[in-house]
């Protein structure tokens, strides 16, 4: 399940908002579509981002894909330990595999996103 302190995009990231700092994942969903995760290209401290760019590439046994900022900001924090366990992605998505942390530019980017109930409702729609 999907915790409910997070809010999700359609591009299945999870955002967990503390004041104006975003921090940013992909959710169980996605994953779980990616399967194993053996590589993480990080974006450097203190890149500017918009809503949309890539934040992160994520190589798995299966493809490469590109991690979609939620929101515009900067980089202010990498997670580091996925260089060297990419794997956390797959095992704790919601923890230990963040992503990066950015300080967000505009709050009302982030109206438009789903809650645990409406992401599940989403993924149900599609299924």
């Amino acid at each position: 399940m999907n915790p409910k302190k997070l809010t999700y995009t359609i591009e299945h990231e999870w955002i967990k908002l503390e004041g104006d700092i975003a921090t940013i994942g992909i959710t169980c969903y996605a994953q779980e579509q990616l399967t194993d995760v053996v590589f993480v290209e990080l974006l450097k401290i203190g890149k500017a981002v918009k809503q949309g760019e890539a934040l992160a590439v994520l190589e798995s046994v299966k493809a490469v894909s590109d991690v979609y900022s939620p929101v515009s900001g900067e980089v202010i924090e990498v997670n580091k330990t996925l260089i060297d366990k990419p794997e956390l992605i797959n095992q704790k998505p919601y923890s230990e595999g963040w992503i990066a942390k950015l300080k967000v530019k505009n709050l009302k980017e982030l109206d438009n996103f789903m809650t645990a109930q409406e992401y599940q409702e989403f993924l149900e729609k599609g299924k």
